[in-house]
């Protein structure tokens, strides 16, 4: 009888402690989350073709490294099938370009550590960088409820960004005009 109650006891045990392990996620999954490993959820409202357009202001590369039409491998992971693929260069722009904290305006999930929004794509901002710690009102929509929220400001790269098309990795989907991608993220092919 009291070999069964000690066997018990064991199962209960080492139960309790898979249970326990399993579950330890979940408080701190958005505090880690950044852009290339956001939730199912959060992946639904990612933009990842867009229509091309650029924000006011942004001024064209005069001599990039990745000329419009070339390729190129992006490095990268921000979207699940980017990391590898090939780019097709469609746009490649002088700027400073940010990793960013914010909350959606739509659904109040924190997203931690996103990449990129450029300068340009802030709104009211004038020709000086901004730095870690200021706060700013996004002037972009990358994601669904991106546009209008508070950010704060993680970390600045003056860099030349590009828009690139690429093929998922993942899934054969193709993408249009996806931004950003900056000059480090890029390698010859």
């Amino acid at each position: 009888m009291l070999r069964k109650k000690v066997i018990m006891a064991g199962f209960s045990l080492l139960a309790a402690g898979t249970l326990a392990a399993c579950s330890g996620g979940d408080d701190n999954e958005t505090d880690d989350m950044d852009h290339a490993s956001h939730s199912e959820e959060s992946m639904e409202g990612m933009h990842h073709s867009s229509s091309g357009a650029v924000p006011e202001g942004l001024q064209e590369a005069e001599h990039p490294t990745y000329e419009v039409g070339s390729k190129a491998i992006i490095s990268a992971d921000h979207m699940e099938g980017m990391e590898g693929a090939e780019a097709t260069i469609v746009g490649a722009y002088d700027t400073t370009a940010y990793v960013i904290s914010y909350t959606r305006t739509d659904t109040g999930e924190e997203v931690k550590h996103h990449k990129w929004i450029i300068q340009e794509e802030i709104e009211d901002a004038g020709e000086a960088p901004y730095k870690a710690g200021d706060e700013v009102i996004i002037d972009a929509d990358h994601m669904d409820g991106m546009d209008g929220a508070t950010a704060v400001i993680e970390s600045a790269v003056p860099t030349t960004v590009y828009m690139v098309d690429y093929t998922s990795a993942t899934d054969g989907e193709k993408v249009k005009n996806h931004k950003w991608v900056t000059e480090s993220e890029l390698s010859a092919e």
